[in-house]
């Protein structure tokens, strides 16, 4: 049985979410059902109290037995608390006034408050022994972002390293403070990040007229760019995969409602032209080659657009469909194929659930190649 690798176990845990939240009433519940299994996902063994303590407990002062829900251990040692709260719990309005307390008197270096949910991730950079009021990391896994899952490795069993971490949670934490300011600047310009750009392009003093007009300046141009980034990124992504090599041929390029046109050597697929390829497509289609990649060459998965479905196709070949995306309606369908071909369409509520036939994508794949073997041995 293949192992999945630590984003797809991830995915598969965030994937239970909606349907067990119904189920999940309490904080206890929320432990069992979404905490206990990440932290299993990340190594740790959650049944060994010498490697994962529940309820524990250090005296802090005059305060005597209180508890913090987890603490996992290293050489004897904590080396991470995690405090927990019930799955509906807003983290925002929630203290966590016992990670903050016990985080100064053991020797713990990191504090996580969860909800099961939603991961905060604290230390102390601020000040040595005293845990930070802003959290260094966070991880949402409704909404899961890649390069936070490779920053949630480093809390592994087999490669946590404090020191390194120390390093790396400084850089994460500014970073992620700047993000922030930079997002609130992007839906509602202050005054002085409106006044910034003003003077650098126009001399005429800065009057409430001036400010408002150009509030609206700086905001459009800043999504503007941000959708120029991204489209060139696109196009970068789909140039260095592309299977055509006719520039003259040309479809609409999937963005954010502009009419603009790629060259079809710039896009990975051999669709007929005035076919459109949406985002969506595009994103269901590097899904597929995220869970194909350890065992495929990656080269040989291409993107054919028709009308009525987007498919997938291995070395090209019509006769080697992978699966087929029906993303054109509002209930979205995933074809799927068995060995004899025939075709079986899922519904998807979103592109994470592809993941969850990562199996049968990988069976079809296999079953062509092995075909191809066999036929090789009998030549």
């Amino acid at each position: 049985m293949e192992i999945m690798d630590f984003i797809d176990q991830i995915k598969v845990l965030a994937a239970k979410i909606p349907k067990l939240s119904e189920s999940i009433k309490t904080e206890e519940a929320t432990k069992n059902a979404l905490v206990m299994p990440l932290l299993n996902i990340l190594g740790y063994n959650v049944f060994d109290p010498t490697e994962v303590v529940p309820e524990f407990t250090t005296d802090y002062g005059t305060k005597k037995g209180e508890k913090v829900d987890y603490a996992i251990i290293q050489g004897g040692k904590p080396i991470i608390l995690i405090e927990c709260k019930n799955i509906d719990a807003d983290l925002d309005k929630e203290h966590a006034s016992q990670l903050f307390r016990y985080f100064s008197v053991s020797e713990a270096k990191i504090g996580i408050l969860t909800n099961g949910i939603v991961y905060r991730f604290y230390t102390d950079i601020d000040t040595p022994n005293k845990m930070d009021d802003k959290a260094f990391l966070e991880i949402n896994l409704l909404d899961i972002k890649e390069p936070l899952i490779n920053e949630l490795k480093r809390f592994k069993k087999e490669s946590f390293n404090i020191d390194d971490l120390a390093n790396i949670a400084c850089e994460l934490k500014y970073t992620r403070e700047i993000k922030l300011i930079l997002a609130n600047e992007i839906n509602s310009p202050s005054e002085e990040f409106v006044k910034y750009f003003t003077k650098k392009v126009n001399n005429a003093p800065f009057t409430q007229s001036v400010r408002e007009k150009f509030t609206i300046f700086t905001k459009n141009a800043l999504n503007q760019f941000i959708n120029d980034r991204i489209n060139d990124r696109l196009k970068l992504a789909m140039s260095d995969e592309s299977l055509s090599s006719n520039p003259a041929e040309y479809i609409q390029a999937p963005n954010s409602g502009e009419s603009k046109e790629l060259p079809l050597s710039d896009v990975p697929n051999t669709s007929p032209a005035g076919i459109l390829t949406t985002g969506e497509e595009l994103e269901g289609y590097y899904i597929i080659k995220s869970i194909l990649r350890e065992s495929l060459d990656l080269k040989r998965i291409a993107i054919r657009d028709k009308k009525s479905y987007c498919g997938v196709l291995l070395d090209d070949n019509n006769r080697k469909p992978i699966c087929r995306m029906y993303f054109n309606t509002k209930q979205k369908y995933l074809g799927l194929f068995s060995e004899n071909k025939d075709e079986e369409k899922v519904p998807i509520e979103d592109l994470n659930c592809i993941y969850n036939y990562a199996d049968k994508l990988r069976n079809i794949v296999n079953s062509y190649d092995n075909g191809r073997q066999n036929m090789e041995g009998t030549d």
